[in-house]
């Protein structure tokens, strides 16, 4: 038993870690952004060129876009308020969280240009320098980069794994889309399914589920498919 309970704890450990997966080294502002609903947010860094490739890190996963100059990022975001409303005035507000959330559920998202500190939402900056992300790629002109952007502009389907913020800019940048962050979260996925001990686990929820709920198809059924699916995945 206390085996199993350091398992569930290894395998939460894996999922919080996915927060740091990023395509490469980056480079931090030496100052954050400040946070939402300062007084007066700071300039942009020198450092920053036209192109550059942004990322700020959430609480789980690496929000990615392209910088286009005088203080303006343009990144994929999920927003379920253009599939309500045309006014412009409003889909032109901060996304929120609300927003964000019910963009991801219905599979909408847009390109959308905002400013460096609406960006950021109070995290701090780093700007991705690494090369490689996309394999076989070699990364476009400065330039290039920012054009293709500025011309994705507009709704777009969206999904978490297939079609991200991260694969936005990595076509941006390679002309190919990529996501080390869907990389990394499918191999945890067949990391999981490859340990045997899963299957026991799947197994002892099964039999509480039925223990609690009785000897129900709705207990019954995922209490012997689901460690069977996982043993011949495995």
């Amino acid at each position: 038993m206390i085996n199993l309970f350091a398992f569930l704890v290894e395998k939460l450990a894996l999922l919080c870690k996915l927060k740091v997966v990023v395509f490469g080294s980056a480079h931090a502002y030496e100052r954050a952004t400040q946070p939402r609903g300062a007084s007066s947010p700071p300039p942009p860094p020198p450092l920053l060129r036209r192109g550059d490739l942004l990322e700020v890190p959430r609480t789980l996963f690496t929000h990615f876009g392209v910088y286009l100059g005088d203080d303006r990022v343009a990144h994929l975001i999920p927003d379920i308020l253009p599939a309500l409303t045309d006014d412009r005035r409003r889909l032109a507000t901060v996304v929120s969280n609300g927003r964000l959330i019910a963009g991801c559920l219905c599979r909408r998202a847009t390109v959308r240009v905002d400013s460096l500190e609406d960006f950021a939402y109070g995290s701090r900056i780093l700007v991705n320098r690494a090369e490689g992300a996309a394999k076989g790629a070699m990364a476009l002109p400065a330039e290039e980069v920012a054009r293709r952007a500025e011309a994705l502009l507009g709704n777009f389907p969206y999904s978490l794994l297939w079609n991200n913020c991260e694969h936005f800019v990595t076509h941006c940048r390679y002309g190919r889309a990529a996501s080390r962050q869907t990389e990394q979260f499918c191999e945890c996925v067949k990391w999981v399914i490859r340990d045997r001990r899963s299957v026991l686990l799947t197994a002892i929820l099964g039999v509480i589920s039925m223990l609690l709920g009785g000897m129900a198809t709705s207990t019954t059924l995922p209490t012997i498919l689901i460690p069977f699916t996982l043993w011949m995945a495995g």
